[in-house]
């Protein structure tokens, strides 16, 4: 009986214990603001101004195609007791109304960043920085010249960032390469400097004709390298790339698409190095 009792002694010293532990980090938590995002695009930037005072979590993994991406039921949950919840604009369709309020969460705000141009480039993150920030702000006032600083870092950072990928493009000439590349990259890559010939969709678009005309069009301007968007699949344009005689490379429009590429700094860096190695520099 002694015995027994010891046992459930030790059984309640244990559960105050382990109470007062996942009590402390539950308030920890519930101090920040409470952040889900559709992409890492968005997360990237929402942890880097957001810094101690969000708590983020993101939906769509980064190597897969944010427009043919299933969203499931467990999906919407991380949205039941998050703040914010930051889409982009074109994913009006992924992430409907009707859609978000399953979460049946009152206190969700949904915002859509709207941009313009390939979110890779330098000014995109610039604009996306603002525009997200001000969002944060909205919901959590309190702490909004955090954000703010933290966003002038982020742009700076960004800016410096471009000087430095600017200058080892401006070594490698790209204007004097021709290529085909898939729509969803033609942004990113006209901003590199490459002379874009022309622009394919996702397999699935292709026809025999397309095909034809993409490969006839690749012999007659000299197309030197087939760039592909990992995120439509990586493999669109490599039958384009054997029949023309060209080389083939697969970029990411994501942070987190090749493995080490958790920022946007780092998947602007892997990008210009497969541009690089590409083209023999």
């Amino acid at each position: 009986m002694k015995k027994f009792r010891v046992i459930i002694a030790i059984l309640v010293v244990l559960s105050l214990a382990g109470s007062m532990l996942f009590g402390g980090c539950s308030s920890e938590n519930s101090a920040k603001l409470k952040v889900v995002t559709s992409t890492s695009l968005i997360a990237q930037i929402v942890e880097r101004i957001g810094g101690d005072n969000v708590s983020v979590v993101n939906i769509i993994p980064p190597a897969q195609c944010p427009g043919h991406f299933d969203v499931k039921a467990g999906d919407i949950q991380k949205l039941a007791d998050a703040r914010l919840f930051l889409i982009h604009n074109w994913q009006g369709e992924k992430f409907s109304d009707s859609l978000i309020a399953s979460a049946n969460n009152k206190d969700l705000t949904t915002v859509k960043i709207e941009m313009a141009g390939n979110w890779m480039t330098p000014p995109v993150q610039r604009d996306a920085a603002d525009k997200i920030a001000a969002a944060l702000i909205q919901i959590d006032p309190a702490n909004a010249a955090a954000y703010q600083k933290a966003t002038a870092d982020y742009k700076a950072a960004v800016s410096a960032k471009e000087s430095e990928v600017k200058a080892k493009l401006s070594q490698l000439n790209l204007s004097a390469v021709n290529v085909l590349c898939d729509e969803q990259q033609a942004g990113f890559v006209r901003w590199a400097g490459f002379n874009v010939i022309a622009t394919y969709g996702r397999p699935e678009t292709f026809t025999p004709q397309i095909v034809k005309d993409l490969i006839d069009k690749g012999k007659e301007k000299k197309v030197t390298l087939v760039i592909d968007n990992m995120q439509t699949g990586g493999e669109a344009g490599k039958s384009l790339a054997e029949q023309i005689g060209a080389r083939h490379i697969v970029l990411s429009n994501f942070p987190g698409g090749y493995e080490n590429t958790e920022t946007w700094e780092k998947a602007l860096d892997k990008n210009i190095e497969l541009i690089a190695n590409a083209i023999g520099k």
